[in-house]
């Protein structure tokens, strides 16, 4: 991508990072939990989570360092290539999850490597437990070769696993974290904060916050267990979506008039729906920026930004000219008294979001489905995620544009309530049981619409 000659040699670089990315979004997970012992297992699948995100801040601080240097772009793109390569020589050194081992019929170097990893004391009975569990799976099969979508749909413990999974992958991305990450300079913007430079500075606080909580999800998620930490992270995001979806509604309706009387040197650049408007004194800032068939932006007051601006049509030279006067020129979104709380709402649900909704779904993925199948589902749920990803980063402008930033929070919101209850009545609790133990559980497990009462698995757990 850093030596592209056109958009065409881009997307195909795109596509190759793509697929890396997709691979290693399943896979990585998947392998440190099948190499981890069941009691530190969340912390590691976590830390995982706490590299992911702290790579992207340090991505941001390092894209800022480029913005001034000649061929910005290439260098972003190209340095990128340092750490991948690093890791690929590093990969080539690490063995085999002992699980997938021992089903590939290699057991001596499964179990070396369970020697390595579990205590002398507990080694013996994890060693054990896998056996127990390849055997009874080659058993029930017949043999451990393909696997078919109808054999998962058929198989209960797979279909129950792949309901939880799936469905924790694709409420991560309804409940509108991407729109958070990708377009955080533009939610700033849209909170009435006009420059470009502090909203992306603000931006680099969104990342800082989101790494910070998967910290905290690396310290709660074996103390407090997945599901608990669910919950939690889900109170928080309704509350913080809601927060933001009043304060937008609040810019949207309370955001300055325009001023009658036209600067000369404007003259010639007054948005033109605005000109030909019959009720153009009942027009304000959101009325300018929406006009449709032009784009128009706002000059705000130089004496106070609350005042009455003008609409002009948004170009180059006009916004020059606006800050040529020391006035803030909007786009996106209108000065308001109360655009900060937006930026308060923001980091709330990031804080809240991270250590819960962030990581716990890739953590519940690598341990839910037995052992026979996790690879695929793993890959189904990897996938159901990234789609997910695409249709919530594709549609969020078209959104803003057609009901409003307000509704389209609103709408995140009532998806996180029934992210909620779906957690409560679909995904079991994992904490601290042995990756084997995890499909007996889900024997016993169906759908827990009395979410408030103890499940069978629960009993089974204790």
């Amino acid at each position: 991508m850093a030596a592209a000659n056109g958009p065409s040699l881009l997307i195909v670089g795109r596509i190759f990072v793509g697929l890396g990315v997709g691979m290693a979004s399943m896979t990585a997970p998947l392998y440190i939990s099948e190499a981890s012992p069941a009691k530190i297992r969340g912390a590691l699948v976590s830390t995982n989570g706490f590299l992911i995100t702290g790579g992207q801040f340090l991505a941001y601080l390092i894209n800022l360092a480029f913005t001034k240097a000649p061929g910005t772009w290439r260098w972003m793109l190209g340095v990128a290539g340092l750490p991948a390569l690093i890791q690929f020589v590093l990969m080539l050194l690490l063995p085999e999850s002992p699980r997938w081992l021992y089903r590939k019929g290699r057991e001596e170097e499964a179990e070396t490597l369970l020697r390595k990893i579990y205590s002398a004391d507990e080694v013996e009975a994890e060693i054990q437990a896998l056996k127990e569990s390849v055997e009874a799976e080659i058993q029930a099969k017949g043999s451990s070769g393909k696997i078919t979508y109808a054999e998962l749909l058929k198989t209960k413990t797979v279909r129950r696993g792949l309901c939880a999974g799936v469905g924790l992958q694709v409420f991560q991305q309804f409940v509108g974290i991407n729109t958070v990450m990708y377009y955080s300079p533009t939610i700033v913007q849209l909170a009435g904060i006009a420059s470009n430079q502090t909203a992306l500075l603000l931006s680099l606080v969104t990342a800082g916050l989101n790494a910070f909580g998967s910290i905290v999800s690396i310290y709660f998620i074996d103390r407090t267990g997945r599901k608990k930490l669910l919950i939690i992270s889900l109170f928080g995001v309704i509350l913080s979506l809601g927060l933001l979806s009043g304060i937008f509604y609040h810019t949207s309706t309370h955001s300055p008039l325009l001023t009658a009387t036209v600067t000369s040197k404007f003259k010639n650049y007054t948005c033109p729906d605005y000109s030909s408007a019959v009720n153009a004194n009942s027009w304000d800032c959101m009325k300018c920026l929406k006009a449709s068939s032009t784009d128009c932006g706002f000059c705000a007051s130089s004496t106070n930004k609350l005042l009455p601006g003008e609409c002009l049509i948004s170009n180059d030279t006009v916004k020059d000219s606006c800050r040529g006067e020391d006035r803030l020129w909007y786009t996106k979104g209108c000065p308001s008294k109360t655009g900060w709380l937006a930026l308060v709402g923001l980091a709330l649900y990031i804080i809240f979001f991270s250590p819960g909704m962030g990581t716990v779904p890739w953590i519940v993925n690598s341990e839910i489905y037995p052992l026979r199948y996790r690879g695929i589902c793993g890959g189904i749920a990897a996938t159901a995620n990234w789609i997910s990803n695409l249709i919530v980063a594709q549609s969020f402008l078209t959104l803003t544009h057609a009901i409003g930033t307000s509704w389209t929070f609103l709408i995140f919101g009532i998806i996180s309530v029934v992210a909620l209850f779906f957690v409560l009545i679909c995904v079991p609790e994992t904490k601290g049981l042995p990756i084997e133990e995890v499909e007996k559980m889900l024997e016993l497990r169906a759908l827990h619409f009395r979410f408030w009462e103890k499940s069978a698995a629960a009993n089974y757990k204790n």
